[in-house]
């Protein structure tokens, strides 16, 4: 077990940065950058960029000095680099070609949806959060979901398309965006079903009868079933983007959803999302609830 950083030589902001990582586990990574008061937002998924100026003092704080070369290596041994089909160009391309899948004569709301999708000021909500809700749709799409595959996977690329951290506002605002976006574009039944999915990620409480708002809110939900190291990553990405928001404040919002999702009985609605994430969902959840209830 160790924290490692590679010498500065990534050039931004004025400056070059260093990465940080861990060989064994994001709570290790975490652990170590909260203790150097290394701010939430510099966590990039499966490593923190360090500027130039603080290199020297992490060092002394007990970071591990390699080249960049080895610290690559070192965090593909440790099984928490993220692919590069989740990142910048390549994740984009992908997404493009899934949007081709599903309305292929229309890319440019594809750029527009993805463009919204990769503000700056989110860290979770984010390209990489729409990928896996579509291939968590990939996981539980039976044949005879064929009839509501379109409005079920569009509902996926708008459900996020608005963000601004208000919760039931932002999906108001995107739901009333896909109307917008797709009149004229998508029969009438689709749009006012993508609508009325895209609504549902609110509560996340779909119908016992309600196929589409279950494979929705299963997918939006998968996260939390992931590895104990993608489900690090995303309890920390989730902190960054609230890092506006004061650790107390936090801890209390953070400790209410979570207990909220504990309290929905099953989670998961699909027999598929049950089989795949609930087992684990739980775990984490409850791990992650006890740790906010430590000072």
């Amino acid at each position: 077990m160790a924290v490692l950083i590679d010498p500065p030589s990534w050039p931004a902001h004025g400056t070059v940065f260093s990465h940080l990582v861990s060989t064994s586990s994001l709570e290790e990574l975490h652990a170590f950058a909260a203790a150097a008061g290394i701010p939430h937002r510099a966590f990039d998924e499966d490593h923190y960029d360090v500027p130039a100026r603080r290199y020297r003092e992490l060092v002394e704080q007990g970071a591990l000095e390699v080249s960049g070369t080895e610290l690559v290596r070192a965090l593909i041994a440790s099984g928490l680099r993220v692919p590069a089909r989740r990142r910048g160009p390549k994740l984009r391309a992908a997404l493009l070609s899934r949007w081709a899948s599903i309305l292929p004569t229309d890319p440019d709301l594809a750029g527009e949806l993805l463009d919204r999708w990769s503000e700056p000021h989110r860290r979770y909500h984010t390209p990489v959060h729409l990928l896996a809700v579509l291939e968590a749709l990939d996981q539980l799409f039976e044949p005879t979901d064929e009839p509501q595959r379109m409005p079920v996977l569009l509902s996926a690329w708008f459900h996020d398309a608005v963000y601004e951290g208000a919760a039931g506002k932002d999906e108001q605002a995107s739901a009333a965006l896909a109307v917008e976006r797709l009149t004229g574009r998508v029969d009438g039944a689709v749009v006012r079903e993508v609508e009325r999915l895209v609504l549902l990620t609110v509560g996340h409480d779909p119908r016992a009868e309600d196929r589409a708002g279950q494979l929705l809110c299963d997918a939006d939900l998968s996260v939390l079933g992931g590895s104990p190291e993608d489900y690090a990553r995303y309890a920390a990405v989730v902190r960054a983007e609230y890092s506006h928001i004061p650790d107390e404040a936090f801890i209390a919002g953070r400790r209410s959803v979570l207990q909220r999702l504990l309290a929905l009985d099953p989670l998961y609605r699909t027999g598929r999302g049950q089989s795949l994430w609930a087992e684990r969902a739980g775990t984490n959840m409850a791990r992650e609830l006890a740790s906010l209830a430590r000072p």
